[in-house]
């Protein structure tokens, strides 16, 4: 059976369950205020100024054809003798004057891109600026269950197709839509109903042919967004899993998945085009019809001496002039819908309420003794599949406690609600007495640092990294939490030393390398409380009894709470809680829990038993001569 048919696993990157789906009218009233920023005078002063650059370009264009019209009847007159001495000069005139108007348009086309560029430009920074901000703000809960690949793509997407709308409405639909204003204006007030009847009717069929049919064509746009979101989450999936793909030689795998996703793009593409090709027929043929008409309405007048020559080419002037914008009124609203359809996802997102938020009266939270209270605390992932239940613990300044367990216990679960990345389904947990959720997560991050487990880097240089931790820290500062975290002689080792690059999630360094510049990291943070998430999990016995020291140095004036698996860790914790299934049950000193011969006890005699055994091993290798 052939799995790669299957698109079931992805989500549908132009829907977000829980929000609504705005409309393409929503979605340009959201734009607006991006243009007429509140607190930039400067940009809506080129708003105006653009503006009125856009009336009076429009403005001249439809008088240049009124002035061909009176170039020509002059012409007429001059051929006939019907002018005196002074037709020459007055022709001269009407001649210059119409090369004015031609240039005009133009010219002021050109400085209205000036003046505006600068309004689009910051415009598109300002929501790319807040859809990145709004997404460093939703939950862990939305992160992990969306693909970072396809976010950024949504967010790239979103903010180039904020600028092709904000470029095409200014500089060819507004423009457009007022020159039709200009000449149906005064077409109804120099000449009979009937020019302006047909020049309307021909706008008419023009635009509601192409509304209608671009309408029609949005499915396979939306299909070609979704297969190009999905091709794109594959190949960064796959890439920044580069040595999960080596390992179980799955390369040929993950090329089918991503050949997949590509051939269903392909079709959505092909299906695209082929319409577009359809629609710009239908286009042509509306706009050559239109034109004899008014031709042919125009001529019959003139042989019946209700026109002159120069109204005949002022009339066939002004069709050309506009159906010239209209052809790119038809792809311009083409490309706007297919932008509004790509800022769509990025507009849901931005209306995506965070699940943790600051309440209206929360303060800055005041840390004097750094003590941390968990009070009755129970907690969920998912409805009636409770993770952690009624826990109730304490830790004061200078002291270190750890929790152990099995997998799946909830040990991890407790640092993610006192980071507050969730918040507490029932009970509550304090600092100093005050609770958590009526303070500002700013406060209370800035005293909570944690050395996660699952240790990822930026691409960047190892001091950047470190330096993370607080990014107004000297280098001497920096290297001083690295001596304290057993790294600073790696890293001098090196031939760039700390300019070295760690590479795409820190693949350039070893597992106990990542997990020594997260502490170095996390110490040059200096909180009030630190937690250490299996921090020392994938280091070797050697340097793990070094940054044990360390750590032991640097918890002396903290508040501690260790996550641990490994239980030779935490031997010299105050006190060790034992987690299962969520719960309690057992605490106390390492001495009193192997005394009481509970789960604990058990834990440290089978890992104990497994440490002998690996030091046996090494003791014969190392006999033997081998590393």
């Amino acid at each position: 059976m052939d799995h790669f048919n299957h698109a079931t696993a992805f989500d549908d990157p132009l829907t977000i369950e829980g929000v609504e789906k705005r409309t393409a009218l929503q979605t340009i009233k959201a734009v607006l205020p991006f243009l007429w920023p509140k607190d930039r005078r400067d940009m809506r002063t080129r708003v105006m100024i653009a503006l009125a650059c856009l009336i009076l370009g429009r403005v001249a264009n439809v008088y240049g054809p009124i002035v061909l019209k009176d170039l020509v009847d002059g012409l007429e007159k001059l051929v006939n003798a019907e002018m005196d001495g002074q037709a020459m000069s007055v022709l001269m005139g009407l001649t210059i004057l119409y090369g004015s108007m031609i240039f005009l348009p133009g010219a002021l086309t050109e400085i209205r891109a000036a003046v505006f560029t600068p309004v689009s430009e910051f415009a598109q920074r300002l929501i790319g600026l807040k859809a990145f901000g709004h997404l460093h703000e939703l939950s862990m809960r939305f992160h992990l269950d969306r693909k970072t690949g396809g976010l950024s793509r949504a967010i790239e997407r979103g903010t180039r197709a904020l600028q092709q709308i904000i470029g095409l409405f200014a500089f060819n639909i507004a423009p457009t839509i007022f020159e039709i204003i200009l000449v149906s204006v005064y077409l109804a007030i120099s000449y009979p109903q009937k020019y302006v009847t047909v020049i309307l009717l021909a706008v008419t069929a023009y635009i509601a042919f192409t509304l209608l049919f671009t309408e029609w064509r949005t499915r396979f746009r939306r299909a070609m967004v979704t297969q190009e979101s999905r091709a794109t989450s594959i190949g960064v999936d796959s890439l920044l899993n580069f040595e999960t793909v080596k390992y179980f030689r799955n390369e040929a795998y993950e090329s089918r998945r991503y050949n997949d996703a590509l051939a269903r793009y392909q079709e959505a593409s092909i299906k695209s085009q082929t319409t577009l090709g359809l629609l710009n027929g239908g286009q042509l043929v509306i706009r050559i019809v239109c034109q004899v008409a008014i031709l042919i309405i125009a001529v019959k007048d003139y042989a019946a001496g209700h026109l002159t020559v120069g109204e005949v080419v002022m009339l066939n002037t002004f069709m050309l002039q506009l159906f010239i914008p209209l052809g790119f009124l038809g792809s311009s609203y083409r490309m706007i819908r297919q932008s509004l359809i790509d800022m769509e996802y990025l507009f849901q997102l931005l209306d995506l309420k965070p699940e943790i938020k600051d309440r209206t009266d929360a303060g800055d939270l005041q840390v004097t003794n750094a003590e941390v209270r968990f009070n009755n605390v129970s907690f969920q992932y998912e409805e009636n599949v409770p993770v952690i239940q009624d826990i109730s613990f304490s830790i004061n300044r200078g002291k270190t406690l750890a929790v152990v367990g099995a997998s799946g216990a909830g040990k991890s679960t407790i640092s993610r609600l006192l980071y507050r990345f969730y918040e507490v389904q029932q009970g509550n947990i304090t600092i100093d007495n005050q609770d958590i959720k009526r303070v500002t997560q700013t406060s209370l991050r800035d005293n909570v640092g944690i050395v996660p487990q699952d240790t990822v880097l930026f691409n960047d240089t190892i001091r950047y990294n470190i330096r993370y931790g607080r990014p107004d820290a000297c280098d001497t500062e920096v290297e001083v939490v690295a001596k304290l975290a057993s790294i600073h002689d790696f890293i001098i080792s090196l031939p760039q030393g700390y300019d070295t690059r760690v590479g795409e999630r820190g693949l350039k360094l070893s597992g106990g390398e990542k997990q020594r510049v997260a502490i170095a990291r996390t110490l040059l943070k200096n909180p009030s409380i630190l937690i250490l998430d299996e921090a020392t999990s994938s280091l070797d016995v050697n340097t793990e009894k070094g940054i044990q020291l360390a750590l032991t140095e640097v918890s002396k004036n903290r508040t501690t709470l260790i996550i641990a698996h490994r239980l030779s860790t935490i031997v010299d914790a105050d006190e060790i809680l034992v987690l299962s299934e969520g719960r309690i049950i057992e605490c106390g000193a390492h001495d009193e829990l192997i005394e009481s011969n509970g789960l604990y006890a058990e834990m440290w005699r089978r890992q104990k038993a497994a440490a002998d055994e690996m030091e046996k091993i090494q003791k014969i290798f190392s006999e033997e001569g081998l590393k």
